[in-house]
């Protein structure tokens, strides 16, 4: 991988949460939760520029401690509970003209992955720098429990197999299949930044183990994601 910083990253952080009230500023093991996501990037020192995209002047004020970042307030009509994050990705690469930016890829980085590390980071945007790739995202590998050659869906009062391929039933037979991880890990093209955040004809998964792949959506996320961070579970 080049050793020049060939990637920028986006940090979008909203106010309104319905599960969790501020959950992007709750404390999280000692810190607000948004900060593991910043410093994460920083350190992973693969990252030329980040930016902070937010509608809340609270999450705002709270990150201007970070000197490196760049925050970008975003309008209230960019951070709705249905606003694609593709629109919140097109008002950045708008507003702070990237266009003229030199970058290979952008990283969007969610602060509800806490266990998302630096090396993480880094290791994604090598491998997307390897392959070649449209875009990447961070997975999880399916447990043999949720495998669609083992899944059944109800047809009345009796089972069917969702996938009818013919297979032994062992374990180690099966497909491996992968999961989107979350909100961890997405890089885009620099070509591609405008048309979609995962796409293409080439997407590479940077595959992520389940103790690292939570997603905080609500307080058992939260309370789980502690556990694990603090204890290594």
């Amino acid at each position: 991988m080049s050793s020049k910083k060939n990637f920028i990253a986006i940090i979008p952080a909203r106010g309104g949460s319905k599960e969790i009230k501020n959950k992007n500023m709750k404390n999280f093991l000692g810190k607000p939760l948004i900060f593991w996501t910043i410093e994460a990037a920083l350190k992973s020192k693969i990252v030329s520029k980040i930016f902070l995209s937010s509608d809340s002047n609270k999450i705002i004020n709270l990150c201007k401690k970070f000197k490196k970042i760049k925050i970008v307030k975003r309008p209230r009509i960019f951070a709705t509970d249905s606003t694609p994050m593709l629109k919140v990705l097109k008002h950045i690469y708008k507003t702070e003209n990237l266009k003229n930016f030199n970058f290979n890829g952008c990283i969007l980085l969610q602060p509800t992955s806490p266990l998302r590390s630096s090396e993480d980071i880094r290791k994604s945007c090598k491998l997307f720098e390897k392959t070649k790739a449209d875009s990447l995202i961070s997975v999880v590998k399916l447990d043999h429990k949720y495998n669609p050659e083992s899944i059944f869906h109800k047809r009345g009062i009796f089972l069917r197999k969702f996938n009818n391929k013919k297979n032994s039933g062992l374990r180690q037979l099966k497909i491996p299949y992968y999961s989107s991880n979350g909100a961890a890990i997405y890089i885009t093209s620099k070509k591609h930044m405008n048309k979609f955040i995962v796409g293409g004809k080439k997407i590479v998964g940077y595959e992520m183990p389940e103790n690292k792949s939570i997603d905080i959506d609500n307080e058992f996320d939260f309370k789980i994601g502690e556990l694990i961070k603090k204890y290594g579970i």
